[in-house]
């Protein structure tokens, strides 16, 4: 059981300043985790100063910066000298333990210095994706009371500037708990000041470059991450300390097979959950040389992140199946012109990979040498849950498949009525029967609705709110949110599943598909698709094509009895589609399609609502 393998690696892994008397305190049906009780530590000291003692001059950040070829490598003494000045900054202008901080900035150093910084003092950090609108940033700024934001004077990102100073203006006009804002100078382009205003580098210049770790417990709070909830109202996810840092590390160590002297590429932005663990927490914790990527995938060229893999030598790979799906579109010599000799795993994360994505991935990039890892895990269980890693030396991995489960993850599924499903070759929704050191602590401010949505629907158990198929070898697929699931005449079938044959189709780079009421059937599916840019693609033939590879793959009844054709998918900035809103195009509930603030380009939804409109005036026409 992982309690006792956790005791171990507690103590082994990380260093206290007062050692914990109690492993663990969990009642999973009220939501009640505590882990590593009595035990006190500081994560900044067991991402920093732990490692600087034995290698002050090994390479902590290597910055992959917009433009190619100007990357910016940071050691991690200088990364310690950076945090404190940052974190005696914020002492300075009245910062203290338990004290939340805003952090709104592009990805760079200064950025996982003020991470690090909120850690050092004991204040809580909630990262904002750098690309929220105003509204957004308001609206978390104001749930978590923030007392100082963080920012940049402007991002920089495939070649163009954004300016994030202006965003935060009009954010904290709203948010009277914020007393300061500090802002770093990403460009020399000048920047308009307020009275809240302070130029961060010029604040941390006076600054002494040591700073006391203050410690703590290991149940209190490390930071708060924002995610979407199904009212539409964000929900605040609370990490605490210990449990989430030991089980980063480990998850990072264990399941990409990293070794000491690799260079782990997580191309994954900071405000976001998967930044956090892997990027930051997880590779700093154990003393790797972790990339930031700040620029995009097909910037300057298709060819970016293979370019970087050469230049940098990255030896595990770590991306999102929606950038993989969006470079498959352009020709293979835009990876196979560049040395990716130096991979050694690849990762995928983030939503489930579909097989074309995979055999791609996995064959032009890896050549068909390196283990593609497909994790499964969320915002709130703090690292990976499921993937083919860790696992026997030579264990098959099936593709698009996440397999296995983590050290002391038990993972059950469950029908309808509650009951636990035994056997292989079935399906249910996925839960987790035992409590494990990174899963989330609550929902900032709202307990109970952190118990309502993960441990009420399925009582002694936490409900991912994913469902899952379990092989008749006994290996976990995730099929999709449960929310994404059709009932077809009786049938319950994830629409993942649909889109997977879709997305076979060699005209079709990505699909999204979603359930519609109807009055015989109960629900039908939808099915946007988007293609290739090709003049010469026939539309008529594609659908009938499709439509034959659906019934081939899966059964006619699952066939989509709607094809809409849009140019691209209405998707978040962390590139998960945002399906409620197709769902109210194609059930023509567009006057009320509320929070749109998140999606990356907005005008998307007018694009879609004129091509339903167009097909629906063509489909009235045939009849």
């Amino acid at each position: 059981m992982f309690i006792v393998k956790g005791e171990q690696f507690a103590k082994e892994r990380l260093t206290w300043s007062k050692p914990f008397d109690k492993v663990s305190d969990c009642d999973i049906t009220n939501g009640k985790i505590r882990w590593f009780l009595g035990g006190q530590l500081n994560v900044s000291v067991n991402c920093l100063d732990v490692h600087v003692a034995k290698h002050p001059d090994r390479i902590a950040l290597i910055w992959e910066r917009d433009e190619p070829a100007t990357e910016v490598k940071v050691t991690y003494r200088e990364l310690l000298e950076t945090t404190c000045r940052l974190a005696n900054t914020l002492k300075s202008h009245g910062i203290s333990k338990g004290d939340r901080v805003g952090i709104y900035m592009s990805v760079s150093p200064i950025a996982v210095a003020a991470m690090l910084a909120c850690a050092r003092i004991g204040a809580v950090h909630t990262v904002v994706f750098a690309g929220f609108s105003s509204e957004a940033l308001a609206g978390r700024i104001q749930d978590a009371q923030c007392k100082a934001v963080i920012t940049c004077n402007q991002g920089v990102r495939g070649g163009r500037l954004i300016d994030l100073k202006s965003t935060v203006d009009a954010a904290v006009k709203n948010c009277p708990s914020v007393q300061h804002v500090f802002v770093a100078q990403r460009t020399t382009n000048p920047t308009p000041m307020g009275k809240l205003d302070i130029v961060l580098e010029e604040a941390m210049a006076s600054e002494c470059a040591e700073c006391p770790p203050e410690p703590m417990g290991s149940e209190e709070m490390l930071f708060m991450l924002y995610t979407s909830g199904s009212t539409g109202q964000p929900k605040g996810i609370v990490h605490t300390q210990a449990g989430y840092l030991l089980y980063a590390a480990l998850t990072h160590q264990y399941v990409f097979d990293y070794q000491q002297g690799d260079v782990f590429g997580c191309v994954a932005d900071i405000g976001w959950v998967t930044g956090h663990s892997y990027v930051v927490y997880g590779p700093l914790c154990n003393g790797a040389t972790t990339v930031l990527f700040e620029s995009t995938p097909v910037y300057p060229d298709p060819g970016r992140y293979w370019e970087m893999v050469q230049r940098l030598g990255i030896n595990q790979f770590y991306g999102a199946p929606t950038a993989i799906r969006l470079l498959l579109k352009y020709e293979e010599s835009w990876v196979k012109k560049y040395d990716r000799s130096s991979l050694k795993t690849l990762g995928s994360v983030g939503e489930p990979i579909n097989h074309e994505a995979w055999e791609w991935f996995y064959n032009v990039v890896g050549d068909g040498r390196c283990p593609l890892i497909d994790t499964w895990w969320q915002t709130e269980t703090g690292g990976v849950c499921i993937a083919p890693r860790p696992a026997e030396e030579g264990a098959e991995i099936v593709p698009a498949m996440a397999m296995r489960p983590f050290f002391g993850i038990k993972p059950v599924l469950m029908e309808d009525k509650g009951k636990p499903i035994t056997g292989n070759d079935v399906s249910g929704a996925l839960c987790i029967s035992l409590p494990w050191p990174g899963m989330a602590r609550t929902i900032f401010g709202d307990h109970n609705r952190f118990v309502d949505a993960y441990f009420k629907p399925y009582p002694g158990h936490y409900f991912s709110g994913d469902g899952a198929y379990r092989s008749k070898e006994g290996y976990y697929q995730i099929t999709g949110r449960m929310d994404d699931v059709i009932n077809i005449s009786g049938h319950r079938l994830g629409t993942a599943e649909i889109e997977d044959a879709l997305d076979e189709h060699p005209a079709v780079p990505e699909t999204a598909v979603i359930g519609i009421s109807h009055d015989v059937k109960g629900e039908i599916p939808f099915a946007f698709v988007v293609l290739k840019e090709d003049s010469s693609l026939d539309q008529a033939a594609v659908v009938k094509e499709l439509r034959n590879l659906v019934a081939t793959k899966i059964a006619k009844y699952a066939v989509p009895e709607h094809f809409l054709m849009v140019k691209r998918l209405p998707k978040t900035r962390s590139g998960k589609i945002m399906r409620r809103i197709l769902r109210k195009v194609a059930m023509e509930q567009t006057e009320n399609l509320g929070d749109v603030s998140t999606l990356d380009d907005p005008s998307v939804v007018t694009e879609i609502i004129k091509a339903y409109a167009q097909y629906k005036s063509r489909t009235f026409q045939k009849k």
